[in-house]
């Protein structure tokens, strides 16, 4: 292979990197529950999403700010509590990113 293509099968694009950041927020397996959960229930507080996991609130709310971070969950301020629901677009550029990996 030519040193110029092997440069080019090496570089890291856009797409690598925004597959890796998804990828990292789904990298445990309570964040992929909690997307699950968020995308057949609707929005959920995160007191209900503690009583789904076996997992202290601190916990809970800290995969919470991870996925938020990521752009797959979204969080709205209801009084004290913050409702959260699925992105959904963000699961489906997820999906659309891993389906373009080769196999």
């Amino acid at each position: 292979m030519s040193e110029t293509k092997q440069a080019q099968s090496h570089t890291v694009t856009p797409f690598d990197v925004e597959l890796a950041a998804l990828a990292r927020a789904l990298s445990h397996p309570a964040r992929v529950a909690i997307v699950r959960h968020l995308a057949a229930h609707g929005t959920c507080v995160c007191g209900q999403i503690v009583d789904l996991l076996p997992l202290a609130q601190a916990t809970v709310s800290q995969h919470l700010k991870v996925l938020k971070e990521a752009g797959l969950v979204q969080g709205e301020v209801d009084g004290p509590r913050t409702c959260y629901c699925v992105n959904p677009e963000a699961v489906r550029r997820f999906q659309s990113l891993a389906a373009e990996l080769p196999a």
